[in-house]
């Protein structure tokens, strides 16, 4: 399976998850590192934007990677918290990620997605002992239209 992931030119072919172990996310805590994707190219710039200041767009790259379909774990609406998509996002969804990480059952989890909850994106467990199956597929400059800065 193909996965998307939109991000600064400087950190486009760091897969370590490095950024989300420093500052945690809606499905990891600190100290834990996670790549977090789209299951296709809208869904990677929406989760760009919403995460980047408007005034602050950098040069752009995005990456194609391929994840083993037989390592997904997915999360449907209907067995997650009814909150799970406020801002900001309750403890309880990190310490479901946390839970999946632990596991180490799979490499993907698929959860739905905040701003289109019938896109998904893939949170990736950098420290699966089958991480290695993941693969850079693609990697090229992304262009960002300005007109979404508004």
């Amino acid at each position: 399976m193909l996965v998307y992931r939109i991000t600064g030119k400087k950190y486009a072919s760091d897969l370590t998850g490095i950024g989300a172990a420093i500052f945690g996310g809606r499905w990891n805590k600190k100290g834990s590192p996670v790549l977090y994707t789209g299951e296709n190219k809208e869904i990677a710039l929406l989760e760009t934007i919403v995460h980047t200041p408007s005034s602050l767009i950098p040069a752009l790259d995005i990456i194609t990677l391929e994840i083993p379909d037989d390592s997904i774990t997915t999360l449907k609406i209907t067995n997650i918290p009814k909150n799970w998509a406020v801002y900001p996002a309750p403890v309880i969804l990190s310490e479901i990620g946390e839970r999946w990480i632990k596991e180490g059952k799979t490499i993907a989890l698929k959860v739905p997605s905040c701003i289109i909850h019938s896109s998904h994106i893939y949170i990736l467990n950098c420290r699966h002992p089958e991480y290695s199956r993941v693969r850079l597929i693609d990697q090229r400059n992304f262009k960002f239209d300005s007109r979404l800065k508004k």
